[in-house]
């Protein structure tokens, strides 16, 4: 989970709501959901290499898969 910004970026909840342990578990396997910055639901592709997930706001994160 992005702890970085206003907004948790799997549930799109406050970062200051509450306990995010099962979104920081989650996160290990899966991409982002919403922009930790604005809270924008980003498109999201999951590739066999690894994801990329776009806001229209704040742009592209991306993650290559490991070994």
């Amino acid at each position: 989970m992005t702890t970085t910004g206003l907004w948790c970026d799997r549930c799109g909840r406050s970062t200051g709501d509450g306990s995010h342990d099962g979104c920081t578990a989650a996160r290990v396997l899966e991409p982002p959901r919403f922009c930790p910055q604005c809270r924008r639901r980003m498109k999201v592709q999951v590739l066999p290499t690894g994801w990329s997930a776009v806001c229209v706001e704040h742009g592209e994160t991306h993650q290559a898969e490991q070994g």
